[in-house]
């Protein structure tokens, strides 16, 4: 009888342990999902800008044996009083011009360094132009061979634009990306007989600067340079509570 004692009291504690437990999980069930009454959306906003500054570099060079670097570099020096009136003709300031300094550098020729022959240099000069005018350096970049057809050797960059304006369009858009995601997340909750409610959370992707007509996002974000045109585009991921 003590035996049987013994044994009714241990199942009791653990009858009344498990109705404990299935209480506790009944209300962290019901915890979990009264607190889990949101929705996350990802809204999208997009404007065009057009650049309104652009970059364009290019290199002069000449070539010349060892002991001719003298004529070498007087040539240069004329290469580059020919680009600068190149470029004052076509509407650029000497203020918005930046000349690097004349660089030398051997070319090594396998056959000619083994039999001891004369070395080959390279001098070169770089040239930069920056402008306001994103036009302009658009004609530059396609009109390189006035300076060609005088023998002049010039091995031009693309040209590179950009907008000013990325800062403040940045914010404008991120008003009207959390709008477009509000109307995301009221199609979404309508569709599930819910409503959208106060926004929870809000977090903003990176910037897009694609060339027109360009999918060819980036999850660092992109900035492409090779266009006048762009088309900004920002992301905002969103969190709202549905009642």
């Amino acid at each position: 009888m003590k035996n049987k004692n013994s044994l009714i009291a241990p199942a009791i504690i653990l009858g009344a342990a498990l109705v404990v437990a299935s209480l506790i999980g009944v209300y962290a069930f019901i915890t979990v999902r009264s607190f889990d009454n949101t929705l996350v959306v990802t809204g999208s906003a997009s404007q065009k800008v057009s650049a309104d500054n652009a970059s364009w570099s290019f290199t002069l060079s000449r070539q010349a044996t060892e002991g001719y670097l003298e004529g070498a570099y007087s040539g240069l020096a004329s290469d580059l009083a020919a680009a600068k009136k190149f470029l004052s003709d076509n509407g650029i300031p000497d203020a918005d011009i930046t000349i690097a300094a004349p660089m030398t550098m051997q070319q090594y020729n396998y056959k000619t360094d083994q039999s001891g022959g004369p070395r080959q240099f390279e001098v070169s000069q770089r040239v930069t132009v920056q402008s306001d005018d994103p036009q302009i350096i658009d004609k530059l970049s396609k009109s390189t061979e006035a300076l060609t057809s005088k023998g002049i050797l010039v091995m031009a960059d693309q040209p590179q634009y950009f907008s000013s304006k990325l800062a403040a369009l940045r914010v404008s858009l991120l008003g009207a990306a959390l709008t477009d995601a509000r109307n995301r997340a009221e199609q979404i909750a309508s569709s599930a007989g819910t409503r959208v409610g106060a926004l929870k959370a809000a977090s903003s992707g990176v910037v897009q600067v694609l060339a027109p007509n360009s999918i060819d996002v980036s999850d660092y974000g992109q900035y492409d340079t090779s266009s006048i045109e762009k088309n900004v585009m920002v992301t905002v991921r969103a969190t709202f509570f549905v009642k």
